[in-house]
């Protein structure tokens, strides 16, 4: 029985096992627990077949999804100084940054890119959550105001893609000051006469939601989205009530006026072209009587 042992079974299970099978081919949904192949939740743009949720995407994926034939111009950002607060607490600020866009491959938790959306000229500034949270520090603010000045610039539209749980912490103020700096920043495309277009993504929280991610012309949602600023144990500790399940979700905001609508990934680029024909749509000049 050895060569049967030693010889014949390894070639079989050479048959049977590749090993160049990778271990990532499924991804298991973090809403319903079902496990999807891989190359179908992409093609989903990372989005569960059984039960909607939709699960963070990266900037660059949701630029390929939104443009027309996913066609667009990244925006470089100008650099700064990586830790003027030399901010310290179980880590240093500057490691963290370190091993965070070596895990991630990314500089910071927002791109900016240019193209068109149903013909019309638009500019995105996406978040990621991935980077420390998507939290808005001072390179996060030169992309909003980047974004803006582009939009301007090019007589385009601005659509914001907010992902955070708020201001970065690890730059302090310097964090706070980038609150009243974006919503300069669109107040600028405001004062051009161009669009802005809010899709809040899960989650939108804290000094993001405090500052430009409410002050779109169109505020949109994606489903299940949480939105709010102060978490809901602390709104519970404070109005000392129960809340309802589905508070701070994209749906309930809905149903209060805070958002206009929640749109699906699937239907996202439609959508958006729609609402920027209508808003850019070049009108004849009214004959005088």
């Amino acid at each position: 029985m050895n060569w049967i042992t030693n010889s014949v079974l390894p070639k079989i299970k050479a048959w049977v096992q590749s090993e160049d099978v990778p271990d990532n081919l499924w991804v298991k949904c973090k809403s319903c627990g079902q496990m999807i192949f891989h190359r179908e939740f992409e093609e989903a743009n990372n989005c569960c077949a059984t039960c909607g949720h939709h699960a963070p995407l990266s900037p660059e994926n949701r630029f390929r999804m939104t443009f027309d034939e996913g066609k667009h111009t990244l925006v470089e950002l100008d650099s700064i100084s990586e830790d003027p607060l030399k901010f310290r607490d179980t880590r240093r600020y500057s490691d963290r940054l370190r091993d965070t866009r070596a895990k991630t491959g990314l500089t910071d938790a927002i791109a900016v890119a240019y193209g068109t959306i149903g013909g019309k000229p638009a500019v995105i500034a996406a978040f990621d959550f991935r980077f420390m949270g998507g939290s808005m520090g001072r390179l996060v603010g030169n992309g909003i105001v980047a974004a803006a000045k582009e939009a301007v610039a090019r007589n385009a539209a601005l659509i914001t893609v907010p992902s955070s749980g708020g201001a970065r912490m690890q730059e302090g103020v310097l964090s706070l000051m980038q609150l009243p700096r974006t919503i300069l920043a669109v107040d600028k495309v405001r004062d051009a006469n161009l669009p802005h277009i809010v899709l809040l993504a899960h989650p939108t929280t804290g000094g993001v939601t405090a500052s430009f991610a409410m002050l779109g012309d169109v505020q949109l949602a994606e489903p299940g989205a949480i939105i709010g600023f102060a978490g809901r144990r602390v709104i519970e500790e404070t109005v000392r009530e129960k809340l309802p399940d589905d508070f701070q979700t994209a749906e309930y905001l809905q149903e209060h006026g805070m958002v206009d609508s929640v749109v699906a990934r699937s239907e996202q680029h439609a959508f958006i072209a729609r609402v920027l024909g209508f808003l850019m749509e070049k009108k004849p000049a009214a004959k005088v009587a």
